[in-house]
């Protein structure tokens, strides 16, 4: 496994090296040592590399990630993961606000707890919360999954299109076109799925899921039934 100390390389050299790892190397596997809660670390990422961050990261860690799995051994700041395309961040701690804010796809796991609006205006990514979520998350969240194991805050799902969530904890109230919905066989599959892949013991049957009322715009699609 490669090393780069952030402290030595800064955060423009540390992201530098790791872009410039062409997709067919054989080393795939980095390190980054002494981060310091630098902001802006691993972004734009476009290669299968594995990135292992040793230490707590600042704001919009991994953020445009494709196809990279990036690890934060700590905490991570506002909007971890945001539009990341594709790949995997998983952040062993507690995130800050708008985790995995405009994502379009891949894979954000938070082992710890999430601050206000984590999703907002999630486009498609899966995000599974080891913990609780703070106020106004999935906010205008249009597509995708988000798995709460723990407690959701005011206003969850307000003025929701077709996230769908699942929150196995209490929620404190529900936004705007946010309703509980029937917890069908697919839809515990799927959660089943999305637990199993961020390495979280959970039973889906705990869990409710929620989602929207379709009240709020004019709602047309083939595959409604899916929702």
């Amino acid at each position: 496994m490669n090393t780069l100390n952030l402290k030595d390389l800064g955060v423009s050299g540390v992201n530098a090296a790791l872009q410039a790892v062409p997709e067919d190397s054989n080393e795939l596997a980095w390190t980054v040592v002494e981060p310091m809660g630098q902001h802006a670390i691993g972004c734009g990422l476009d290669a299968p590399l594995h990135v292992e961050i040793r230490g707590h990261a600042g704001f919009f860690c991994g953020g445009m990630n494709k196809r990279a799995e990036i690890v934060v051994k700590g905490h991570a700041g506002v909007g971890v993961a945001e539009n990341m395309m594709s790949g995997k961040v998983h952040v062993t701690g507690n995130a800050s606000e708008s985790a995995g804010a405009t994502a379009h796809g891949g894979l954000l796991v938070i082992e710890g707890d999430a601050s206000s609006r984590c999703g907002i205006s999630m486009k498609g990514v899966d995000i599974v919360v080891g913990g609780s979520v703070g106020h106004m998350s999935a906010f205008m969240a249009q597509s995708g999954h988000m798995v709460v194991c723990g407690d959701a805050g005011e206003a969850l799902g307000d003025s929701i299109y077709e996230a769908v969530l699942f929150v196995g904890g209490e929620v404190e109230s529900l936004g705007a076109d946010c309703i509980e919905k029937e917890m069908r066989p697919e839809h515990l599959k799927k959660l089943a799925e999305l637990l199993e892949q961020a390495g979280i013991d959970a039973d889906p049957k705990s869990f409710k899921r929620y989602g929207s009322a379709r009240k709020l715009y004019n709602f047309d699609i083939d595959n409604v039934d899916a929702y």
